[in-house]
């Protein structure tokens, strides 16, 4: 059991970068790195249980988003919802998912449009009911109130501004 006068352990990605003031930045990062390999994980896993081996969790990502709301989207769309500037590696993950038949396209004037095809969209299905059976009954058994998590969303959608804000300021330096 450990004693309340000691002070508690900084669990951080790098030593180096938890000195000074506001040392718990380093820890709040360590636990975006964990989380995002364990996401990483999680989608490759949950994708392969409802029947697809052969994707990436940013093709999983690309594939779920495209999904979303049934409405066709650009590449810009897409990379913008997903907060993605590399707009090359979403186009790959589009044409992959175009050859794998998840999705189809129609070109509108200069524009593209992507929409899930029926194949895409059962598989989208599939990877649904494996969440709920897997990871959504652990998660109703947390100590955690939807709005606890709604909490939780907006403050790292609040942090990735502010990752990228200073993405923008080191860009100039």
């Amino acid at each position: 059991m450990s004693n309340p006068a000691e002070p508690k352990r900084r669990i951080v990605s790098s030593r180096h970068l938890a000195e000074g003031e506001i040392w718990e930045a380093s820890e709040v990062e360590y636990g975006m790195i964990i989380a995002y390999n364990a996401f990483s994980r999680w989608m490759t896993r949950c994708m392969s249980a409802a029947g697809n081996t052969d994707l990436t969790p940013l093709e999983i990502l690309v594939l779920h988003n495209t999904n979303h709301r049934g409405r066709d989207k650009r590449l810009t769309d897409i990379c913008f919802l997903l907060n993605i500037e590399d707009t090359h590696t979403v186009n790959y993950a589009l044409r992959k998912l175009m050859k794998m038949e998840l999705l189809a396209s129609e070109k509108r004037g200069k524009e593209v449009f992507y929409r899930t095809s029926e194949t895409g969209q059962s598989l989208c299905d599939e990877y649904r009911k494996v969440r709920e059976r897997c990871l959504l009954d652990g998660l109703s058994h947390m100590d955690m109130t939807g709005e606890q998590m709604r909490e939780i969303a907006a403050s790292l959608r609040a942090l990735s501004g502010q990752y990228d804000q200073a993405s923008r300021a080191a860009a100039s330096l």
